[in-house]
């Protein structure tokens, strides 16, 4: 991936733009990250790329722009554009019951209170929708959001959350519908396993395994040919190395490229966290989107379909519906479109934004933004778990838009 302008022709500067590499620079040498990359687009032109550290740092690897990382949750969008995909097909309505496709999810159960197996659960007062799934107002949550509640032992028990060699979808939705909800549907917000089910959603309508619809409907068209579920051999050694925080501002090894869940066979393709791409692969995804559906004449979804999931959903904040916060992120002022977290109002999330720039991120560090505004995409890759360590979504977010100056 080379630059393909030079950023005063679009509007940034760049001697603030190269604050961006003594910043990563900072979190390498206090050894607080294994690697980063920050790569730019404006105006639909590549104008920064920055790769810094060891995507091994066992074996001093450099990581470089084509290394693969796993984007967890940054596979959330890519999963709801294929469910959009069919949608735009009259095959669904976002607010049908998901149980007329996925009949197990029919009379669910919401927790009441109570701890272990003694709890205390009720109908839930309506179906859950496909929208609901898209927006993460459905009822599920994750093992990790749950530790207090008797969800907690429940999702890890019956292995609900990511795990690439768990039963395959069609097994593991019995599981999630034999769990109670956390909350009534569309009542509130919460981060969850919503995107999964959406996920077996598409094998189900689309009579195809969700690897192969995402290749075949996103992936292939986006020309996005280093995104998949799993590292075959022969790209190994672009591989990352997954680390985790300890304490002291270091990392130890959390899973290495050789011994991963996402080498060989994957048995549980997860709509929510289960793909690997690099940077360049993912700006392909971000400019369709900014394009409003097409990239290099291929057209993925039309742009009133676009412009319709990346509007505010809900009917105010992330705060106001029950998440005041994720992580080391405010979330006043932020709404959530389909499959996306929304600016509704930048002054309230008290960080330099722009109304209806797009964003989400993933487990390992990762992120991405579109402002739509500022014809912005920015993608941010590195393999730190978990992602709320240390406030770098925050701090980018500051030193790419004070590089704007046109």
């Amino acid at each position: 991936m080379d630059i393909t302008t030079q950023p005063s022709a679009v509007g940034m500067c760049p001697e603030r733009l190269n604050s961006i590499r003594t910043w990563a620079r900072h979190y390498i040498d206090q050894g607080k990250l294994p690697c980063c990359i920050t790569a730019i687009m404006r105006r639909g032109e590549m104008v920064f790329v920055d790769a810094q550290g060891y995507s091994s740092v066992e074996d001093s690897t450099p990581v470089s722009m084509d290394t693969l990382f796993r984007i967890f949750s940054m596979t959330k969008p890519i999963t709801t554009v294929g469910a959009m995909i069919l949608y735009e097909s009259a095959l669904f309505q976002l607010d049908d019951p998901v149980s007329e496709y996925l009949p197990a999810l029919k009379d669910m159960s919401v927790l009441v209170s109570g701890n272990g197996d003694d709890h205390i659960v009720e109908p839930a007062n309506t179906p859950i929708t496909i929208k609901h799934l898209m927006t993460h107002t459905a009822g599920f949550t994750y093992a990790f959001l749950d530790s207090e509640s008797p969800l907690n032992e429940q999702y890890i028990s019956k292995d609900l959350d990511y795990n690439s060699q768990g039963a395959p979808l069609s097994e593991w939705i019995e599981d999630v519908a034999a769990t109670p909800l956390s909350f009534h549907p569309g009542s509130r917000w919460k981060y969850s396993i919503a995107t999964d089910v959406l996920g077996h959603l598409i094998e189900v309508i689309a009579g195809q395994p969700l690897d192969v619809f995402l290749k075949d409907h996103v992936l292939d068209p986006l020309e996005m040919s280093e995104t998949s579920f799993s590292v075959p051999d022969s790209l190994s050694d672009r591989f990352a190395s997954l680390y985790k925080y300890k304490t002291g501002d270091r990392f130890s090894l959390l899973e290495s490229k050789q011994d991963s869940q996402f080498r060989g066979e994957i048995k549980r393709f997860q709509g929510g966290g289960g793909l690997v791409s690099t940077a360049s692969d993912f700006l392909r995804f971000q400019q369709m989107m900014l394009n409003k559906g097409s990239l290099d004449g291929n057209r993925v979804l039309g742009r009133k379909t676009v412009e319709f999931m990346t509007q505010n959903h809900l009917d105010g904040d992330l705060a106001s519906m029950g998440q005041p916060k994720f992580g080391e992120v405010s979330f006043n002022g932020i709404g959530f479109g389909l499959g996306v977290a929304v600016v509704i109002d930048p002054p309230k999330t008290d960080l330099l934004s722009s109304r209806g720039e797009y964003n989400w991120g993933g487990a390992a560090s990762t992120a991405f933004w579109n402002d739509p505004a500022e014809e912005l995409a920015v993608v941010f890759l590195t393999q730190l778990y978990p992602s709320d360590t240390y406030p770098i979504r925050r701090e980018l977010r500051v030193l790419v838009n004070q590089a704007i100056v046109d």
